[in-house]
């Protein structure tokens, strides 16, 4: 490594350059998590993560809509480390105050920049270093870090701005639209009739906050989603704080109740769909009566999991919808009018407010702009060697968790992984590690990110083509198996000649 290159004066911006072992990417549940585990495992290890926003959190912090809470059990979605004492559905201001106990707790915010914008990110063979550019937000300051390893945990979506599909006559109507991801402050629902288009987490989250504050409220459809109900409440979690167990004992028996239960679950919905299908749909139905139109609006034509699943607590949004303050239409849009919207059907709606819970924008890699040895780089070119990091790439690892586990889950392990190859290259004097394919992978096929057969929301199959691509072997893919990775994981062999050290 070249030190005193890693210290050289910055030309554009006449400020020294601050070197760093290891820079993460994003103060969010992952980028928090990493630290974490990087000053426990690595101690000593000098770090920085830089964030975007002005604050820790991520998802819990950008996202300000009504209602916003995790579609994840806390007990799961939390970290290994630390107990989760409240619900298992949580508000974002509890995770919130959660994450900013694991900040203060193992003294976190003297790493954290916020309000840091990466611009670049630039590899160097011939020093063995990441220059990372950023532009400070408040000030529009340019500023530039070097790095031995790059740790990616910014996420998987675009904070900046949510999915807005371009249906016409938009710019017609007289009212007010507005994505969730996007939530003002002035707005003002009392008494207005409002229309949410989406059936996803989001909008089972908004209509029950909104229901009670708004003259109705309406879930616009263009096809059923599936929803588990229950109780936002452990039993066992329950019955051992009566018996006065440790909170940390309670923490670890109730996350392996849970996945022990999620695992099972997932593999049912492989093995008996149909059976599935009517437990999910059941547990509706009997919320909303037996008169109640399941067949049109809460009966999806995809095998349950083929979509993330979101926990209602409680019922609340079936609550909401048989009580009659929401309802629910299953329609196509036709096009915007003055007054509202016109479906396929005929039908007209006519609210005073649209919000569009229509989902993420992919992000690939925080839409930096990468380069290795001076060549831009396409993640599209690449192999990713379990979903965390990238053939050809050196010393960089991406946080990507699970789709139907907590997200956190992954996290935790990406860490120990990381860690460990950390160790292990300090212990060989390397200077750097990169992914390559083995002689034995070099005819296997290359197929997309994850099999569409296996799991497609609409915002992975819109942006699929930007992705790494996978392999047909465990090495070269994100198999969405947490059952199977935490057993892998752990014995990943540091020498196997996937890993070229230099």
């Amino acid at each position: 490594m070249n030190v005193a290159a890693a210290r050289s004066i910055s030309a554009s911006t006449a400020q020294a350059t601050e070197h760093f072992d290891v820079l993460i990417v994003g103060a969010g549940i992952s980028g928090i998590g990493s630290a974490y585990h990087l000053t426990t495992q690595l101690p000593g290890t000098s770090f920085v993560i830089l964030e975007t926003q002005e604050g820790f959190g991520g998802t819990w912090l950008t996202h300000r809509y009504p209602g916003i809470r995790s579609d994840s059990d806390l007990h799961t979605f939390g970290y290994r480390f630390k107990p989760w004492v409240g619900p298992p559905i949580a508000t974002a201001a509890e995770i919130l105050s959660y994450m900013g106990e694991v900040i203060d707790e193992n003294d976190l915010a003297r790493h954290i920049r916020y309000r840091h914008r990466i611009l670049s990110a630039s590899w160097s063979s011939d020093e063995n270093l990441w220059t990372i550019e950023a532009i400070k937000t408040d000030s529009d300051e340019p500023v530039t870090f070097t790095a031995n390893f790059l740790w990616m945990c910014q996420g998987y979506y675009r904070h900046s701005e949510g999915y807005m599909p371009e249906w016409a006559g938009m710019k017609d109507f007289k009212g007010r639209i507005v994505h969730p991801q996007r939530w003002p402050d002035d707005i003002d629902l009392s008494g207005k009739r409002i229309v949410v288009i989406g059936s996803g987490a989001t909008a089972a989250t908004l209509i029950p906050a909104i229901a009670d504050r708004c003259e109705h409220v309406t879930m616009l459809q263009r096809s059923p989603t599936y929803f588990r109900v229950g109780r936002n409440a452990i039993e066992l979690a329950e019955t051992l704080r009566q018996l006065q167990v440790k909170e940390e004992w309670i923490h670890e028996i109730v996350r392996r109740k849970i996945l022990f239960e999620q695992d099972a679950f997932t593999r049912r919905c492989l093995s008996e769909p149909d059976q599935v299908k009517k437990e999910l749909l059941g547990q509706i139905s009997a919320v909303l009566g037996p008169d109640y139109d399941m067949a049109t609006h809460f009966t999806p034509k995809y095998r349950p999991w083929r979509q993330r699943i979101a926990f209602v607590p409680d019922a609340d949004l079936f609550e909401s919808i048989r009580i009659g303050k929401a309802s629910v239409v299953t329609d196509e849009i036709e096009r915007f009018t003055d007054k509202g919207i016109l479906l396929k059907s005929g039908k007209t709606l006519d609210p005073d407010i649209i919000v569009t819970a229509t989902g993420f924008n992919l992000s690939i890699l925080g839409d930096i702009a990468f380069a290795i040895d001076g060549k831009p780089l396409d993640f599209a070119d690449t192999v990713t060697y379990r979903g965390m990091m990238f053939t050809g790439v050196p010393n960089m690892a991406w946080v990507f968790g699970y789709f139907r586990a907590s997200w956190t889950l992954r996290t935790d392990m990406v860490a120990d992984f990381v860690c460990r190859l950390l160790a292990h290259m300090k212990q060989k004097g390397a200077n750097k590690v990169v992914p390559a394919l083995r002689p034995e992978d070099h005819n296997m096929p290359l197929l997309s990110w994850i099999d569409p057969e296996n799991f497609n929301p609409n915002y992975l199959m819109r942006d699929m083509h930007l992705l790494p691509r996978r392999g047909d072997k465990p090495e070269w893919q994100h198999s969405q198996d947490y059952w199977a990775e935490k057993d892998q994981f752990p014995a990943i062999d540091l020498d196997d000649v996937a890993f070229v050290y230099g």
